[in-house]
């Protein structure tokens, strides 16, 4: 957990950076570093998405996640999460971003092979070097994220605390169990979500892709890649 705390801590600072200069930043410039940054973030997500070595688990599951967070509406829970926070805690108007900056920072802070490998070295070995280098990195994207956001990007540090430190206890337990070729596809699947957010970001779209309603696609290689396995040794 401590890898995580400091995660967490990296993103508060990055987000107090950035919302503390953001009146020193136009509102032209805050949509470049938007697009900018998307760019960064679509980067991140393809380098993701080819490290898989089984495409077809990332298609399977990204269809068969997709229809399952369709049908339970990831989407509206999260925004509806995020409208809580701002009503409970936000009490100025001029926060009207709240619910993008939570819902955006938390999935790309949460998805993402740094994420759930970190977590896990950090459960098994207590090697806290990958999750640490993750900080850095979501705290310097933070300073963006707030500043053209607002202050909804530090409260994703709820979900990460929530959803690191319970991969890290859950792999201190378990993830000795966890095959690398399963770490792999769950890797390459979140790298494909972080590409449909960069594609948000850069509004590239006709409509905006509901990323949250593909996040149970993540945890479906744990279930795909035995299955597959079974289903080649029976047919082979």
């Amino acid at each position: 957990m401590l890898a995580t705390i400091i995660n967490v801590v990296l993103v508060l600072l990055g987000s107090a950076i950035g919302l503390a200069f953001k009146n020193l930043i136009s509102e032209k410039l805050m949509s470049i570093l938007t697009h900018a940054l998307g760019l960064c973030v679509l980067g991140i997500g393809i380098s993701g998405m080819i490290g898989t070595e089984n495409m077809l688990c990332v298609i399977v599951c990204m269809v068969v996640g997709t229809v399952i967070g369709h049908a339970v509406d990831i989407e509206k829970r999260l925004e509806r999460g995020g409208d809580f926070l701002r009503g409970k805690l936000v009490k100025s108007e001029g926060n009207s971003r709240f619910t993008e900056g939570f819902v955006t920072a938390s999935l790309l802070f949460c998805v993402g092979a740094m994420a759930i490998t970190g977590s896990i070295e950090a459960g098994l070995n207590r090697n806290y070097e990958i999750i640490i280098s993750k900080g850095v990195i979501d705290g310097v994207t933070a300073v963006s994220f707030a500043a053209t956001m607002g202050v909804g990007v530090a409260f994703s540090v709820l979900p990460v605390l929530l959803y690191q430190g319970a991969i890290t206890l859950l792999a201190g337990w378990v993830g000795a169990l966890l095959p690398a070729a399963v770490i792999t596809e769950m890797s390459a699947v979140g790298g494909t979500l972080i590409v449909a957010i960069a594609v948000n970001m850069l509004e590239l779209g006709k409509t905006r892709i509901k990323v949250g309603n593909m996040l149970p696609a993540i945890f479906l290689p744990i279930a795909y890649i035995p299955l597959a396995q079974l289903l080649g040794s029976l047919l082979g």
